[in-house]
């Protein structure tokens, strides 16, 4: 159903749910004129300025260290280097531009009181693997690390293996007051960035806490943009999640806990973001998640809904534009609760009933759900065992 939905998705661009290159030319054309602050074109303006953290004042060059950025040689053990040369207080680890390769297998591992600062042209490139488990940089178990500029390239393209769905672009675990900004991550064999906790031996898993993502891009990856797994205050602003296909959920946002245990995910902010042409939905919200808002961003295009939400407790969507998804805009689903959806627009929602809508028609607003698929049911919905779901005024349009 995957590669059908995508197909269809993209085939609307030209002309206009059980588990489980930078900026395309033709979004620049469509979207107003790219800011440019640090190398990374930002698709909407920024409404919000991630936080530095904590770091000591010492600088080191990667290319000091032996890293050489030819695109050939394998870089990894000098980025390791690098970081574990600076001191106590921990400082800044540049990277100029070039190529270089690194060994996912194997990772760069940053430590606490730093920021690895990628410079422009700067490209990290995954060294091709068979692994289902490989990630190019880990945030494991530290405090206070920035990770910003540059490029992140996966290697879905040449995986020596089939199976897995864990070959991740940045993995965070553990990890407290993170920030990743400006930064490009694509091609990966599971997700641009993923968030979780950090498993202990006899004692209870250490959640994320802190993170800021702020203005990301992650396209093209297999998996998933962004996973949010076991975390605490997470804020996503200015980003963009697009174009993930080739292994269920291939969701643009993925907020869920590992299975199979009883790990929650809780406070995540959502904002801003521009959510697009992703093989499954938009946007998954999933059990043992509470408290997520999801305000002021475009969700289109998807092979799934625009947002589902499958058990969680509470949140707040508002003043979205929902437009074009294959399934319906807005669906709560099995076991929601405790949900606001209010000041959303709506248009050209469940594409594979309705078909796609090129004229553009007026908005119509309305209070509260319209069931089945006439009226708003194509753009907001819910199943029977749902709860406490406020829905006030919000704009429709085939």
């Amino acid at each position: 159903m995957a590669v059908k939905n995508n197909a269809l998705v993209h085939d609307v661009r030209e002309a206009g749910t059980p588990r489980r290159e930078f900026l395309r030319k033709s979004l620049l054309l469509a979207l107003p004129v790219a800011l440019y602050t640090t190398g990374i074109p930002k698709v909407l303006a920024a409404v919000y300025a991630p936080p530095v953290r904590a770091r000591g004042s010492t600088t080191l060059n990667v290319k000091d260290w032996g890293a050489r950025g030819d695109g050939a040689t394998d870089d990894t053990t000098a980025f390791q280097y690098a970081i574990d040369a600076l001191p106590s207080t921990g400082g800044t680890v540049v990277v100029p531009a070039g190529d270089y390769v690194i060994d996912p297998t194997r990772n760069v591992r940053l430590r606490s009181n730093m920021h690895l600062l990628l410079q422009d042209g700067a490209r990290l490139r995954a060294k091709r693997n068979d692994k289902e488990r490989a990630y190019v940089l880990m945030a494991y178990k530290v405090s206070n690390v920035e990770i910003s500029g540059g490029q992140i390239i996966g290697d879905r393209e040449t995986h020596l293996g089939t199976t897995g769905e864990w070959g991740h672009g940045i993995m965070i675990r553990g990890s407290s007051k993170v920030t990743v900004r400006d930064i490009h991550v694509s091609k990966c064999w599971g997700d641009g960035i993923s968030i979780g906790g950090a498993m202990v031996t006899n004692a209870p898993t250490i959640p994320c806490s802190d993170v800021v993502i702020a203005n990301v891009v992650c396209t093209g990856n297999r998996r998933q943009g962004l996973t949010i797994g076991h975390a605490l205050g997470v804020k996503v602003y200015d980003s963009e999640f697009s174009d993930c296909n080739g292994i269920a959920p291939a969701c643009g946002i993925d907020i869920e806990p590992d299975v199979g245990d009883l790990r929650t995910t809780s406070t995540v902010h959502i904002e801003n973001c521009h959510i697009h042409g992703n093989a499954g939905n938009g946007i998954l919200v999933y059990k043992r998640v509470k408290g997520v808002t999801i305000k002021r961003c475009t969700i289109e295009y998807n092979g799934g809904h625009g947002i589902l939400t499958i058990g969680p407790d509470s949140g707040y969507i508002a003043q979205n534009t929902i437009r074009h998804n294959y399934l319906v805009g807005m669906m709560f689903g099995s076991g929601t609760r405790s949900y606001q959806y209010s000041g959303n627009i709506s248009r050209n929602n469940n594409t594979r009933l309705h078909g796609v809508q090129k004229t553009v028609y007026p908005l119509t607003y309305m209070t509260g759900f319209v069931d089945g698929n006439k009226g708003n049911g194509a753009h907001v919905a819910r199943v029977s065992d749902v709860y406490d779901i406020r829905v006030t005024s919000n704009g429709y349009a085939k």
